[in-house]
Order: C-alpha cells, then structure tokens, then sequence
C-alpha cells in the first residue's frame, strides 16, 4: 500500500475532519501568542496537523521477520539460498544508473520481495509438517503395531483390533504428510532454480539486451507459482 493508497481511505478522511484541526489551530494561536511571526506559528500550526494526520494513515502491510536459523532442514538451507539470490537482484538493481530502467527494475526487485516472502511461509509450513511427524514417531508407531499383531495372532479382540486401527491410521497419517513434505521440498527447490536464473537475467535486462517487460512478466509468474503453493499448504491437515 502506497502513501496514495494510504491517503484515500475512510481512516485517513476521518483524521483529516478530527480533533486535529482544532490542534493545530491551537497550536498556532498559542504560537503567535508567544511572540512568533502571525506566518510562522501558522506554519508550526499547519506542521503539526499534517503529521498527527500522516500518524493517523493506516499503515502498509509488513514484511514478515524471516530467520531461516528457526527452521530445521532443508527448510533452513532453501530459505538461506532464496535470500541470497534476493540480494543479489538488489545489488543488480543498484547498479543500474536513476531513470525509468532503475525504477522498473525496483518495482519488479519489490515485487519479488513478496516471492520471498511466499517462499518463508511455505517452508516454515514445511517445517511444521516435518514437526508433526516426529511427534507421530512412525518409527514408535510401527513398534507398536508389530507388538499388537504379535498379541492379536495369540489372543485376538475387539480392543486390540482396535487399536490396531487407529496405529495403522496414525501410520497413514504420517506417510500422507511426509509425501506432502517432499513434495513441497522439491517445489521450493525448482522455485529456487527459476529465481536463480531470473536473477542472473537481471544483468542482461540493465544493460539492454533482455526485454524488461518479459522479465517483469517472468517474475511475476514466479511469485504467482509460490503464492499457489502457499495456499495449498494452507489447506494442508497436519493432523
């Protein structure tokens, strides 16, 4: 959200028509009051209203606080290689001398920002999903359920039945999540070849021989690829 976007909105408005007005006014006449230029405690008047009004703005949306040092691996190695490729398009993007070229390449260096941002959430969605299978513990599990079969072949019943179930479904359970682990592991890995080589596009589009609208188009596909993944994981059932 922008300072434009931040400005047309119902919160701003409402600040616009408040108790600041009289603020300022206040503010000014006690001003003057003091000794100061009629002009000048207006100015002081006017100065504090716009800021108690910028104060009051709705904020943008913050970036996530990524440390990669929290999650286990691979989650913590993919999410170290995402940020150090989104560093190098900064330093790409730095180079390249003030005009519209520099802040096309800005735009589309923000906008991948946001892929990264994807990138953190879809592994610690990972990390999560790998703590929920060391807390099934198949490898307990599967103990278990041999020493239950050993008892039902001697001694068979409705109780150890059942709990045969119900440890052959925590089993599935945790072969569905590990699947799905993998699966997202090898996603953020492709993810992580594409953005590699967008990144090393980079020079080319700054020095003119690659189209910067094909690879702000590039890299918006990226993001849209994380965003999708993103929301699959959401839908995700752990337990």
């Amino acid at each position: 959200m922008g300072v434009r976007d931040r400005f047309f909105t119902p919160q701003t408005a409402e600040a616009i028509l408040s108790w600041r007005i009289a603020l300022g006014i206040g503010v000014a006449v006690a001003t003057a009051v003091a000794g100061l230029p009629i002009v000048v405690a207006g100015a002081v008047g006017l100065g504090l209203y716009g800021t108690s009004v910028l104060v009051a703005m709705p904020r943008g949306p913050q970036r996530p606080h990524i440390d990669p040092f929290t999650l286990s691996e691979p989650w913590r190695q993919l999410i170290l290689q995402t940020q150090g490729s989104g560093r190098k398009l900064r330093t790409t993007v730095e180079g390249v001398d003030d005009g519209p070229l520099k802040q096309q390449l800005v735009a589309i260096a923000d906008q991948l920002d946001r892929g990264i941002d994807e990138a953190w959430e879809i592994a610690r969605r990972g990390d999560d999903i790998d703590a929920t299978i060391r807390t099934l513990d198949p490898t307990r599990l599967r103990s278990k359920l041999a020493t239950l079969r050993s008892q039902a072949g001697s001694s068979p019943s409705a109780d150890n039945a059942a709990a045969i179930a119900s440890v052959e479904q925590q089993l599935a359970t945790a072969d569905r999540l590990r699947q799905r682990s993998t699966e997202t592991a090898e996603s953020l890995r492709a993810t992580q070849t594409r953005l590699d080589e967008l990144v090393a596009r980079a020079g080319e589009v700054r020095v003119g021989l690659a189209d910067s609208d094909t690879y702000a188009s590039d890299v918006d596909d990226l993001v849209v690829r994380l965003e999708a993944l993103h929301q699959a994981l959401e839908e995700t059932n752990p337990g």
